[in-house]
């Protein structure tokens, strides 16, 4: 699907000319459609993974054993 600006609706966030390829910090987040709770619960202040979170959580696991150039300092 090509993009087209009147129907998403959608602005870039990102900062003009800087080069995304360059090493750097980067934060990401992901929200889920309607904002739902797909990968578990949190009881007592603690996550507790469902089925799909241990898989998005092992997913970002092994992305450091898969990709040599990326270091994951934190994820929630």
């Amino acid at each position: 699907m090509r993009y087209d600006s009147f129907k998403h609706h959608r602005r870039s966030i990102r900062l003009k000319g800087y080069d995304y390829s360059l090493p750097g910090a980067y934060y990401v987040t992901i929200c889920t459609k309607n904002r739902e709770y797909l990968f578990g619960d949190v009881i007592d202040g603690k996550m507790i993974l469902n089925e799909f979170g241990e898989i998005a959580c092992d997913g970002m696991v092994q992305t450091v054993n898969i990709r040599s150039d990326i270091k994951i300092d934190e994820f929630v």
